[in-house]
């Protein structure tokens, strides 16, 4: 049996971006929606209990759903990214490494809080409903900040030759942040919908974040301008 070459179709488009619109090609462009899931976005979540504002998180619910919404009539496949530990808390290690103190602190201060987390199984864990994956659609759990970090996100993506990621979700200080960085050194081309994406924090983290992106890691499209991608 003679083995023959990919007949992938190359579609390609323009989306208007800063520093500089960016020509892509939509058969080789995937959508990641990062962590937007009950803990970090829900009334009673962990965020919401820990007297963290979700407010900006729950504006960007609408631009997320546009954003996917165009991205699957496009045949764009959309990735969710998820936190999520084990029951044990393995991933975070041990009173000698420094995520005891940082990523699982009130994990141990408020155990009564454990369905609010994101523990795998848990309510905390789940997607919002009002961003429920569709069929088709991908489910990638992470244990730290990265979405590269000890998962198959990249194998996944190889796999479906991606090369352009839109960025959409939380934090995007924080766990957006980092995996864009991640993205950039693994040789793929980020680009964030920045109203469809909420800090956590003051505003100049987000906007120190927006800075890096469009300084040196990708670029930075909104809501309106990745719905009225053109050809090039």
């Amino acid at each position: 049996m003679q083995i023959k070459p990919s007949s992938r179709n190359i579609r390609p488009a323009l989306i208007r971006a800063k520093p500089e619109s960016i020509e892509i090609d939509l058969a080789s462009t995937c959508v990641i929606l990062m962590d937007m899931q009950n803990a970090f976005a829900s009334k009673g979540g962990f965020f919401d209990l820990s007297g963290i504002d979700i407010s900006q998180t729950r504006k960007i619910i609408e631009p997320i759903k546009r954003v996917s919404d165009a991205a699957r009539a496009m045949r764009i496949k959309i990735i969710y990214i998820a936190g999520c530990y084990s029951a044990d808390l393995s991933e975070m290690g041990n009173p000698g490494h420094p995520c005891w103190y940082k990523d699982i602190r009130f994990y141990r201060e408020h155990p009564e809080w454990r369905d609010k987390f994101v523990v795998q199984g848990t309510w905390g864990a789940n997607i919002i409903k009002e961003l429920e994956p569709q069929p088709g659609d991908i489910i990638i759990g992470k244990p730290k900040y990265s979405a590269f970090f000890g998962t198959n996100l990249d194998i996944v993506l190889q796999t479906f030759a991606a090369k352009y990621l839109i960025f959409v979700g939380v934090a995007t200080n924080i766990c957006v942040e980092a995996t864009i960085r991640d993205a950039y050194y693994c040789g793929y081309f980020p680009i964030l919908v920045k109203d469809a994406t909420a800090r956590n924090g003051p505003r100049y983290t987000y906007d120190a974040t927006i800075f890096n992106i469009k300084e040196c890691y990708g670029w930075i499209t909104t809501t309106k301008d990745w719905l009225n991608v053109t050809s090039p």
